[in-house]
């Protein structure tokens, strides 16, 4: 993330409640300000923000934006959904 904008925030809230829902608590969230850890975005390679990284299970995965469209969200990380109602394929 990037200090206290509103695109943020909206991001940060998307993401927490996707986790909340989906992943029922096997998740680890780390919250980084790439203006206050300027070397752990380089280390990371982030170039866009917010930036949402899973790092585990390898491959690591990027999805980059506000995370508001959860479908988008759990193809990009590779991640199935614990609804039942939502079909997302596995990481091929």
């Amino acid at each position: 993330m990037t200090g206290t904008s509103a695109r943020t925030s909206t991001a940060i809230a998307n993401l927490q409640r996707l986790c909340e829902n989906e992943l029922k608590g096997q998740y680890e969230l780390e919250i980084v300000d790439v203006l206050q850890q300027p070397q752990r975005a380089e280390d990371e390679k982030i170039l866009a923000t917010p930036t949402l990284i899973k790092q585990l299970p390898l491959p690591l995965r990027r999805v980059i934006g506000d995370l508001s469209d959860k479908e988008k969200v759990l193809l990009g990380l590779a991640v199935q959904s614990q609804s039942p109602d939502a079909v997302i394929p596995p990481a091929a």
